[in-house]
């Protein structure tokens, strides 16, 4: 790999990685406090699970769009599909503040499922500059998918 498209990897992988560094300053005050306190449904994971899925989906994010990026010579789809990448990151990081920060799980669900929305428009979007960004990105909506159901549950149970 050329050095140059190894930074441009780099950048892609720290700026989604910094995303999640950015909901996590919202998220660790309130896991062991007020998170703690709410009624949890049966299938909610332990919470150092979510700190090894989280890095690891941020860096298939992050390659997926260095893989998009790549691109731009060839694919008018890029900047689009950039566009988008960057709405749904920053709908990431503002989920962490709601729910966590603002300890809001109505208003989390509501933000969380146009999230979900937003990787959807993601995946396609990518999916049309590069086939091989939906299996990066997979994981990504599945466990999204999951997170919206939990807070749901939370949010009916409290």
């Amino acid at each position: 790999m050329k050095a140059h498209n190894l930074l441009k990897l780099i950048f892609s992988v720290v700026v989604c990685e910094f995303a999640g560094m950015l909901g996590a300053v919202f998220t660790a005050p309130s896991v062991s406090g007020w998170y703690a306190q709410l009624v949890q449904p049966s299938f909610v994971v332990p919470n150092w699970l979510f700190g090894v899925v989280w890095p690891i989906l941020y860096l298939l994010m992050g390659i997926a769009a260095f893989i998009v990026w790549n691109q731009r010579k060839t694919c008018k789809h890029v900047k689009l599909a950039l566009g988008i990448f960057g709405v749904q990151l920053i709908l990431n990081s503002l989920w962490s503040i709601i729910f966590f920060g603002m300890h809001n799980p109505g208003a989390a669900l509501v933000e969380i499922v146009m999230l979900w929305f937003s990787i959807l428009a993601t995946i396609i979007a990518f999916y049309r500059v590069s086939k091989h960004t939906l299996w990066l990105l997979l994981p990504y909506i599945l466990w999204v998918s999951f997170a919206v159901y939990l807070n749901y549950s939370i949010y009916i149970l409290n």
